[in-house]
């Protein structure tokens, strides 16, 4: 299959699964690991084009489903593309839309022409096949663009699983039948198959030999058992093509992160950032910092020391706390702390990659966040330990 991009592995860890690697897309080169923003219609909540491009953003999402309702096709098309709509300069990534069969589901009816939704703006409905995705996927003009694949929650088990993984495949070929910009854009495979072992190798088997550009893990973080979680992510990455980035979708917890980047994952998005940013929550190496919380009041500090984004380099968790949740700024400056606060962790994960110091970098960061090593996640312990780093062992 065509592509319009440019995989290079700069470094791999010596110990675990881990690798640094240059993704070169239309809109410029993505440092991977990566995790990316989501800014489901057209925007990320609450930040400017400019100021995400500060934090070091090198690649967005958006969703096509929503675009798709709200601009709609013609006027994306009329201006070319998302890019110019939403003055976002760099690399750009569209879900399909097929997530909202499961976000979406009471508003859903799945057959095997596509999905039918209702509107939730006016009720009206939108038939989503794999060719209307693919057609409005190149309007946005997206570097990348998912396929669109039959979606159940990962809670789901039984025949459904395989009805939807099967289904998946088959709209795979209808997806790259209807894809009218190979040469621009990259359409990416989802490898579907709940929390079955077998399914997941069968779906990965058939994904594998249509040879889309890139692939993901599709069909996780959506409140499955973490311990089942990282055994379906280790499971994929050992058996899809090294010679093509991997992406597990909806992952965003800090801990979440640096253990797929040992399991072998290349690149992440979620919305948790903003949305945890929306209730006066901070992330930092040392945890969450709700700063609704009284003993904010009268402290001077920024949010994380040594953290150059422009809420801490500006504000303090004083005034944040005087107007957090009240304000429409308390959201949008403690959403671009966070947003950077991702996208440094990433940068510093890919550095401990590159200097073949990442299992130091891995204990270091978990003792940051956690201070306990009783308080660890077991799951997290279990699979760090799958690829040579043990957590509860004393640090030479």
């Amino acid at each position: 299959m065509k592509s319009a991009l440019k995989w290079d592995i700069v470094a791999k860890c010596s110990t675990t699964k881990a690798r640094a690697a240059v993704l070169t897309l239309p809109h410029g080169p993505v440092n991977a690991p990566v995790f990316m923003p989501v800014g489901t219609q057209g925007t990320l909540k609450g930040i400017t084009p400019d100021q995400l491009e500060s934090t070091g953003c090198q690649i967005m999402l958006n969703n096509t489903y929503h675009l798709g309702l709200r601009p709609g096709q013609e006027l994306l098309d009329a201006c070319g593309g998302a890019h110019k709509f939403q003055s976002w300069n760099r690399n750009l990534l569209t879900d399909s839309g097929g997530f909202q069969m499961v976000s979406l589901l009471k508003l859903a009816e799945i057959t095997e022409e596509g999905v039918q939704f209702e509107s939730p703006h006016d009720g009206s409905l939108m038939l989503l096949t794999p060719e209307h995705s693919m057609s409005l996927q190149n309007s946005i003009g997206a570097d990348i663009m998912m396929q669109l694949d039959d979606v159940v929650s990962s809670l789901t088990s039984g025949p459904r699983v395989e009805e939807a993984m099967w289904r998946s495949i088959r709209w795979l070929d209808r997806c790259i039948k209807a894809h009218k910009k190979p040469d621009t854009q990259n359409l990416f495979a989802i490898i579907q198959g709940g929390l079955d072992p077998e399914l997941r190798k069968q779906c990965i088997e058939e994904m594998v030999k249509r040879d889309t550009p890139g692939i993901a893990i599709g069909g996780l973080s959506g409140g499955e058992e973490k311990d089942k979680f990282w055994r379906v992510v280790t499971l994929c990455t050992d058996l899809l093509p090294p010679g093509k980035p991997i992406y597990c979708m909806g992952v965003g917890y800090a801990e979440d992160l640096v253990v797929c980047v040992a399991l072998g994952v290349d690149m992440f998005d979620c919305v948790f950032p903003t949305r945890t940013a929306r209730f006066g929550n901070a992330l930092t190496a040392n945890g969450t910092l709700s700063l609704r919380q009284h003993k904010f009041k009268d402290d001077y500090r920024p949010i994380e020391e040594g953290c150059d984004c422009v809420t801490c380099k500006t504000y303090t968790r004083a005034y944040l706390y005087t107007v957090v949740t009240r304000e429409t700024i308390g959201c949008h400056l403690i959403s671009l702390h966070n947003t950077a606060y991702q996208l440094r962790l990433m940068r510093q994960v890919r550095d401990s990659v590159i200097e073949d110091r990442f299992p130091e970098f891995v204990r270091k960061f978990f003792k940051d966040l956690f201070v306990e090593k009783s308080a660890y996640p077991e799951w997290a312990v279990n699979a760090l330990r799958s690829v040579n780093i043990d957590l509860m062992e004393d640090s030479p």
